[in-house]
């Protein structure tokens, strides 16, 4: 593999004086990077995309409901969005932000100068991009999905024309292959390139969430795979695996997806668990309550995961020993997720508790992912959930969990590392603003959708009518969508003032605990002069203090840290050369999924695109460090743009 070099003088005081070669820079290099931190910005400005068309879908589906008799959205409307709003929201928004975070931070928490397989991992990220404009691409050839964000199998093959589905199908396999490389980057890079003395239980609980959910997806996403396969060869090459007048099973459709889908609900949640778990202890100024116990906790969240997913199948006729197999099943995994929230508790008891906008967000997670939680003990008793099951008690219980935990614990990490990432701080007063309205405005949009669901609406219907108690409850809830749209938007112009204006992070602005603190804001290509050398948990807060006598933290006078340049000769960092075939590869991806939805033979031959650009990948010519000419290293001027 082709290396670019990276010299670091002994007289240069921090790499944070230091420009990126100037290979790596520029408009161009963003499609050629193999850099981990930024792919991890590309994986989340994609995310943010798709959150906002997420969101406006989401509007118009809040404005056709929030009075009896909608006429906002025909009744195909409602469906399509109703369908791709689910869809975007998960395999779109919360799947690739993890990822972003992940790509970013893990080797930095770690020690790591990269991750295992750079190109692999840009390769990951434009698979994930091929595959949701794929979707996408569905509106302007022949119409967007509609048959549900869960694809059951009597919508999507008999009751679906057009091509839509076909779209959802192929985009999601496409998706699937971004997650599946992704996965297993963080698996190899976590477990085999942490620095000297990161030992597992040193690690940051993040790091160790995204490895729990790095082997839920190489385990998930061939389930899915498998499901999405049958359900394209039904459609298209006249299979019968869901067709049930040819001797086919629907509910093996059920089966497959939820499968795939309950442990999907812990990859989405995991992620912000863990970004919750390093953002409590910094502003409580206390370590992690119980460590052990919330890491062990997440690691059985991960294996009870894939022992509850029939819950969401109790009205099908399961028979009463899977039932009741799945009500315990359900009601145990609660444990693990209380021993969580029981040691956040305990890290906020007796804290120096500073109330800044990431703490904010990292406490609306827990209080909200607590409600979310309850309200789905209540799906593990079945006779309640049968009556549960297809009204907006639903809607509201899994938005409680996805949007309540997950967006808040997103956001918390948003505010929290965004110094780390761009060396500006995001403005606090707005980001108070914007933690309030969402709060505020989420309670408002899905609290009532409790009501509404015990009262009897019933969820994925365009339309209802008047004289049935849903009037007011529905236009506070479209309220509450609007209040959530206008946070978003203080949310978007806080980024955009703090890249104008914004003021000036240092290097620690928190006085943070672990170790991308340690380095210069944003950190360097390489991340650290040195790889460090870790002695404990929390290793760059014990470098900055000791105790006294009575447990107190006392500043120590510290020589140095890691970010700091070795001393007595210059020290040659070869990093992995930009390289644009992986976006080759991926993007043969799309080509071959519009070639099978319309029969187009010539655009099957885009395979050919797929394995040229991984044979010139494989091929590339491995290029010795020492006969490449080292790249001139520009000095920067601070406070110079």
């Amino acid at each position: 593999m082709a290396t670019a070099t990276v010299t670091v003088p002994a007289s240069t005081p921090a790499a944070g004086a230091l420009r990126r070669p100037r290979s790596t820079t520029g408009i161009a290099s963003w499609f050629t990077t193999v850099d981990h931190k930024k792919i991890g910005l590309l994986y989340g400005m994609t995310a943010i995309l798709f959150f906002v068309i997420g969101g406006v879908e989401a509007l118009l589906i809040r404005l056709q409901l929030a009075a009896p008799g909608g006429n906002i959205l025909s009744a195909q409307e409602y469906n399509t969005l109703f369908t791709m709003h689910g869809t975007t929201m998960v395999f779109l928004v919360v799947m690739p932000t993890a990822a972003a975070v992940g790509n970013y931070f893990v080797p930095l928490q770690i020690g790591a100068r990269d991750v295992a397989f750079p190109r692999l991992n840009a390769y990951g990220y434009w698979a994930f991009l091929a595959g949701g404009l794929f979707l996408y691409s569905s509106f302007f050839l022949g119409g967007a999905p509609d048959g549900g964000w869960f694809g059951y199998a009597n919508l999507t093959s008999d009751y679906s024309f057009g091509t839509g589905i076909d779209f959802w199908i192929i985009g999601l396999i496409i998706t699937g292959i971004g997650s599946l490389t992704a996965s297993l980057n963080f698996i190899v890079t976590i477990l085999n390139m942490r620095a000297p003395g990161m030992t597992f239980m040193r690690m940051p609980v993040f790091t160790w969430m995204i490895l729990v959910i790095s082997f839920l997806l190489i385990g998930a996403i061939p389930v899915i795979t498998i499901g999405l396969i049958e359900l394209f060869f039904d459609r298209n090459f006249g299979t019968n695996f869901f067709n049930v007048v040819k001797g086919g099973d629907p509910i093996l459709w059920q089966h497959l997806f939820w499968l795939f889908g309950h442990p999907e609900v812990y990859i989405l949640i995991l992620p912000p668990m863990g970004i919750v778990s390093e953002v409590l202890p910094v502003f409580a100024r206390k370590p992690l309550f119980g460590y052990s116990f919330v890491v062990f906790s997440g690691v059985a969240i991960g294996f009870m995961g894939w022992g509850v997913w029939a819950h969401h199948m109790f009205s099908v006729g399961l028979g009463p020993a899977a039932v009741t197999g799945f009500t315990l099943s359900t009601m145990f995994i609660a444990v693990p997720t209380g021993v969580k929230i029981f040691n956040w508790m305990g890290t906020l008891w007796g804290g120096s508790i500073r109330f800044k906008t990431p703490m904010l967000f990292a406490i609306g997670f827990v209080a909200m992912f607590i409600i979310g939680g309850l309200s789905g003990v209540t799906h593990g008793v079945s006779p309640a959930d049968r009556q549960q099951t297809d009204t907006y008690y639903v809607v509201a219980h899994f938005h409680y969990v996805l949007f309540g935990g997950a967006m808040f614990g997103i956001f918390s990490g948003v505010y929290y590392w965004f110094p780390k990432m761009f060396g500006k701080l995001l403005h606090e007063g707005l980001g108070k603003l914007h933690f309030w309205l969402m709060f505020v405005g989420f309670n408002l949009t899905f609290g009532p959708m409790h009501v509404l669901g015990l009262q009897g609406q019933p969820r994925r219907t365009y339309t209802y009518p008047e004289g049935m108690g849903w009037d007011f409850w529905n236009l506070i809830s479209t309220i509450g969508s609007f209040t959530i749209a206008l946070s978003i938007a203080v949310f978007l112009y806080n980024i955009f003032r703090t890249a104008r204006k914004g003021e000036m992070a240092s290097d620690d602005p928190w006085d943070a605990r672990t170790l991308e603190w340690s380095i210069s804001s944003p950190p360097p290509p390489h991340n650290f002069d040195r790889v460090p050398m870790v002695e404990a948990r929390d290793d760059f807060w014990h470098q900055k203090y000791g105790e006294d006598n009575e447990g107190r933290p006392v500043a120590r006078v510290r020589g140095g840290s890691n970010g700091d340049a070795p001393g007595g000769h210059d020290e040659h960092i070869h990093m992995p050369s930009p390289s644009y075939w992986p976006l080759v590869s991926a993007l043969g991806l799309p080509f071959i999924g519009y070639g099978l939805i319309f029969h187009w033979g010539w655009l099957v031959l885009a395979g050919l695109l797929v394995a040229w650009g991984i044979f010139a990948w494989a091929m590339e010519p491995d290029v010795e460090p020492e006969s490449e000419p080292e790249p001139e290293l520009e000095p920067e001027l601070e406070g110079v743009e």
